[in-house]
């Protein structure tokens, strides 16, 4: 097979043979991505007395918060301008640029130093770190499924276009992992201090392998096919042309943000502040949610492809409405360890199937001359309205109703959503907008 070279020596097109590292080249920027994600998460109570004191602890963690959801509005600017630049010049080169805003943001919140030390420069640094991590997270996940559906083989794009998601899982892994060893090795005084910034040093430690890695991915066959590359005009074009298709594409990813920022970004605040288990209890159950992730994650890619996607999309999104308040209610009355493992443990299995389908669905449902930019803005969208205010808005449920199972309607309301956007992109059999 005769494989053209880039210029800077990298092969031109993903060879059969090579098709795992490649998986495991493109995703290493979702795992950074991820990584830093879940840290700010859960060391969200130790940001905000560094970072954000306020007059009461509910006002200060609300702040924390609003900063971390603050990232997730720049997506959507950086899924049209990143996604543009992506579509035009290649995935290999635009997800590399991705990953250097996304790594510029991880070091800045690394090392700034607290608000008793520089004042409100403090806070204000801390923003910039997620804004610039948001405005390359608009585009990095997007880039990478699209690059995963491109060099699938026929019939096991949903199996491939999965693996995006579960490395996200792995991240989650060793960060809990990580998180569980401080809480175990140092004393509560020295973690609220400085112990809570070893992961994030960590995380500024694998950057530059995971460069190492980007920087030999190979260009995937389908975009070196194409003739035609779109200018950012005619992507903002085909954008106003495809609203609609963008529009249902945010409902359909709603089910995966908030479900899967409420297992794992707002579990660990919600197990220790609300339920009153101990930080380990909540490491641990994070720890294995992340792991059940990664098993359903390919599951439900390599289901949705033998049945389709839609069974499994309406299936998961009924069972969510059905069973959300009801399983939170069960924890809340009676908080312990065993109950709140058995309920994220189920609501993993609710996101891994649904997202495993969903991913691939919505990188089929986009106009393939615009494919990483329409998947990047519907997914920005859904990520910044549903995903990163998700631990904001179960905050503020829990505080303003005084019921501790309040956060089951935040994931009911994105299930709602996700099931009316898989009905209307399937309402037609034939030529429908999306492949079943």
């Amino acid at each position: 097979m005769t494989t053209a070279i880039l210029a800077d020596g990298a092969p031109a097109a993903v060879q059969q043979g090579s098709k795992l590292g490649a998986v495991l080249r493109v995703t290493s920027g979702n795992f950074l991505e991820q990584f830093d994600f879940f840290l700010f998460g859960f060391y969200a109570t130790y940001i905000a007395k560094a970072f954000f004191p306020a007059g009461s602890d509910f006002a200060s963690l609300m702040l924390t918060f609003a900063v971390f959801g603050a990232g997730f509005l720049m997506r959507p600017l950086g899924a049209i301008v990143l996604g543009a630049y992506i579509d035009e010049v290649g995935r290999r080169k635009g997800l590399i640029v991705t990953l250097a805003i996304m790594a510029s943001g991880t070091v800045l919140i690394a090392f700034v130093p607290g608000y008793a030390s520089i004042g409100l420069l403090a806070p204000a640094l801390v923003l910039l770190g997620r804004l610039l991590q948001g405005f390359s997270a608009g585009a990095e996940l997007g880039g990478v499924s699209v690059y995963l559906s491109e060099m699938a083989p026929p019939g096991h794009k949903g199996f491939y276009t999965a693996w995006q998601s579960a490395s996200q899982q792995v991240a989650i892994v060793l960060a809990a992992a990580l998180g569980f060893a401080l809480n175990e090795f140092m004393s509560p005084e020295t973690l609220a201090g400085w112990g809570w910034r070893v992961p994030f040093f960590v995380g500024c430690a694998i950057i530059p392998c995971i460069f190492m890695l980007r920087r030999s991915l190979q260009e995937t066959e389908d975009f070196q096919a194409r003739k035609h590359h779109p200018t950012t005009r005619e992507v903002a074009a085909s954008m106003r042309q495809n609203w609609r298709i963008v529009f249902a594409g945010m409902l359909l990813v709603a089910m995966t943000t908030a479900t899967f920022y409420l297992i794992t970004i707002y579990t660990p605040t919600f197990g220790r502040t609300v339920l009153h288990l101990s930080a380990k209890d909540s490491l641990v159950v994070t720890l294995l949610v992340a792991v059940t992730n990664f098993i359903w994650l390919p599951v439900g890619g390599a289901l949705s492809d033998r049945i389709g996607r839609k069974p499994l999309l309406v299936a998961m999104t009924v069972l969510a409405i059905l069973t959300a308040y009801p399983a939170m209610s069960w924890l809340a009355a009676a908080p312990s360890f065993g109950r709140m493992l058995d309920v994220l443990l189920w609501f993993s299995f609710l996101f891994g199937m649904y997202n495993g389908a969903m991913v691939v669905a919505l990188t089929e449902v986009m106009p393939v001359q615009v494919r990483v930019v329409g998947f990047s803005l519907a997914y920005s969208l859904a990520t910044a309205i549903f995903g990163g205010f998700t631990p904001a808005v179960s905050t503020w449920l829990i505080e303003a109703t005084a019921d501790k199972a309040a956060p089951a309607y935040w994931m009911s309301f994105a299930a709602v959503c996700g099931l009316l956007a898989t009905l209307a992109l399937y309402r037609r059999q034939a030529g429908t907008l999306i492949r079943t």
